[in-house]
């Protein structure tokens, strides 16, 4: 049985909620936000399963990096729906999720980088 791993669940589970917003968005025609979002918020994700197959410490720290960065990304493109009034809002509980994703993410290379030394 494998071991559970909080940081793939949240991140698996932020992917899935913003699949479904990704696809509020295109039902009301604004592609191009979508398409950025759907990219930047599946990435994290992605690269967080990279960074289990890292082939050193510096690999998997550049890796979480990325998925970090990401992070921060998806939130801007929430950012600007949540304050535009032509866009829905998105939901709290996918604002919940990426903020626990980059909480998550933070603790992880924190240490991480901590023990590299």
């Amino acid at each position: 049985m494998e071991k559970r791993n909080e940081l793939l669940e949240v991140t698996f589970d932020l992917a899935l909620k913003a699949i479904d917003y990704c696809e509020l968005l295109e039902s009301k025609r604004k592609y191009v936000i979508a398409r950025q979002l759907l990219k930047a918020s599946t990435s994290i994700g992605a690269n967080s399963r990279e960074a289990l197959g890292a082939e050193s410490r510096a690999d998997f720290i550049h890796k979480l990096k990325i998925a970090y960065k990401e992070a921060r990304e998806t939130e801007y493109w929430l950012a600007l729906c949540q304050h535009s009034s032509h866009y829905p809002t998105p939901t709290a509980e996918l604002q919940n999720r990426i903020n626990s994703a980059k909480r998550l993410l933070g603790k992880i290379l924190s240490t991480a980088k901590r023990n590299q030394k």
